[in-house]
C-alpha cells in the first residue's frame, strides 16, 4: 500500500515524494488513518518501523490550514538525539508547508530556545526535563495545543521521566488528540495511557519479536574474568566498530588501558546522567576502527536488573555476568544456537533494540 491513498495536502505529498517514501510500513498503514480522523492512537512498535512518519504526517495535515504562530503540536521524546531526528523528519516532510518546528532539550542554553519560541513555531519537539523548565518559567505556552505525542514512552519510563510528563500534561488542554508510541507496555505506561487518552485506537506491529537484524548473547562469567572474555570476543569478532556500555561503577579508563592492540584505537565517552539532558564529557582519541564508546547506562542497567531480578553489573552487547572460564564462552561462540534462546521471551524482547557482536 502506498502513501498516495491518504490524499494528503499537495504540499505534504510533495514532501513525502521528496523524502523517497513509497510503500507504507505496517505501523504507518495502521496508525495514520485513525490519526487523520483525530482519534487518539496507541502504537506498539519498535524503533525503526517508520513510526515517526506515522505521527508526523497526520500532524502536518492537521496544522496546514490552521493559524500560524501558536504551538499546536507537542512531541515529547526521551533523548535529544531522538528529538533532533524527529525535528529533521518534520522539516523534510513539511518543507513546502511553511510549518515551523523547534527542539527543546538540556545541555544547551535556554535563551536561544526562548527566542525561537517567541518568534513563533507550530510544532515543538522536546525532552521532558528541559520542557518542564520552560513550563515552570512561563517561557512556553501550551494553551492552544491540539496534538500531543509521547514517543518511546517505555524509554521515558525507564529514565524516570513519567512524573515530569504528568506535570507537563496538566498544562495542556484536556481537549486534544494524544498519540502514544512504545515498544513495550509496562503497567505504568498502560496506566498513563488510561489517564491521558480518550478511547484510543490500539495498533500493534511485531511487538513480541526483536528486529530481524538483531541477535543477542548472554555469557555468564566471574567478575574478574569479564574483561578477558570481552577482549576474547572482540578478537574473534569480524566487525569494524563496536559500541561498549559499562556500568557507572566501572572505570572506562581502566578498561581501556587493558586494550593495547596497536592496530586499534578507542574513544572514551563518560556521562553524568541529568534529567534535563546534556552533552557527555568525552576524552581520548577520535573516531576509531574499534570505536569503543564507554559510558554509564543507568536506564539499561535498571531494565536489566528488573528482568533478571538482580543488581549485578552488566556489560551490554556481550551481556556478561558470571561463568567459570573464558574458554567455555569461546566454545559457546562456535555453537550455532544463541545462548539467549534460553532467556524468557520478555527479557529477549526488552533487548530488541540492542545489536550483539
Amino acid at each position: 500500500m502506498e502513501f498516495n491513498k491518504f490524499n494528503f495536502h499537495p504540499d505534504i505529498a510533495a514532501g513525502v515524494k521528496a523524502a523517497g517514501y513509497a510503500a507504507l510500513t505496517p505501523i504507518q498503514e495502521q496508525a495514520i488513518p485513525p490519526a487523520l480522523e483525530g482519534r487518539d492512537v496507541m502504537g506498539l512498535a519498535q524503533t525503526g518501523t517508520g513510526k515517526t512518519a506515522a505521527f508526523v504526517l497526520p500532524i502536518l495535515e492537521r496544522l496546514i490550514k490552521r493559524p500560524r504562530g501558536r504551538i499546536r503540536a507537542l512531541i515529547i521524546a526521551p533523548t535529544r538525539e531522538l528529538a533532533d531526528q524527529i525535528n529533521k523528519t518534520i522539516a523534510g516532510l513539511g518543507r513546502q508547508t511553511r510549518i515551523r518546528s523547534t527542539t527543546i532539550f538540556g545541555g544547551v542554553g535556554m535563551n536561544p530556545q526562548i527566542q525561537k519560541l517567541r518568534a513563533g513555531v507550530e510544532i515543538v519537539v522536546a525532552c521532558p526535563g528541559r520542557l518542564l523548565d520552560h513550563v515552570r518559567q512561563g517561557t512556553i505556552n501550551l494553551s492552544e495545543l491540539e496534538a500531543l505525542v509521547l514517543d518511546e514512552a517505555d524509554r521515558m519510563f525507564d529514565m524516570g521521566f513519567l512524573p515530569d510528563i504528568r506535570k507537563i500534561i496538566k498544562h495542556a488542554p484536556s481537549k486534544r488528540q494524544t498519540l502514544l508510541f512504545s515498544a513495550t507496555m509496562p503497567d505504568d505506561i498502560r496506566k498513563l495511557a488510561h489517564e491521558v487518552m480518550h478511547n484510543p485506537v490500539t495498533v500493534q506491529v511485531n511487538l513480541s519479536a526483536p528486529a530481524n537484524t538483531v541477535t543477542h548473547a548472554l555469557y555468564p562469567v566471574e567478575q574478574h574474568l569479564k574483561t578477558s572474555l570481552l577482549l576474547a570476543l572482540l578478537k574473534h569478532t569480524d566487525t569494524e566498530s563496536v559500541l561498549i556500555f559499562l556500568a557507572p561503577s566501572t572505570a572506562p579508563s581502566a578498561w581501556a588501558s587493558s586494550w593495547r592492540r596497536p592496530a586499534t584505537r578507542h574513544h572514551l565517552c563518560r556521562e553524568t546522567f541529568r534529567r534535563t539532558g546534556g552533552r557527555p564529557h568525552s576524552t581520548g582519541s577520535g573516531a576509531a576502527r574499534i570505536g569503543s564508546l564507554l559510558q554509564p547506562t543507568l536506564r539499561l542497567a535498571a531494565s536489566m536488573s528488573r528482568s533478571f531480578r538482580t543488581s549485578s553489573t552488566m556489560i551490554f552487547r556481550t551481556l556478561l555476568t558470571r561463568t567459570r572460564t573464558v574458554s567455555a564462552a569461546r566454545a559457546a561462540l562456535q555453537k550455532p544456537e544463541m545462548p539467549s534462546r534460553s532467556l524468557p521471551a520478555k527479557t529477549r524482547t526488552r533487548f530488541g533494540a540492542l545489536s550483539a557482536f
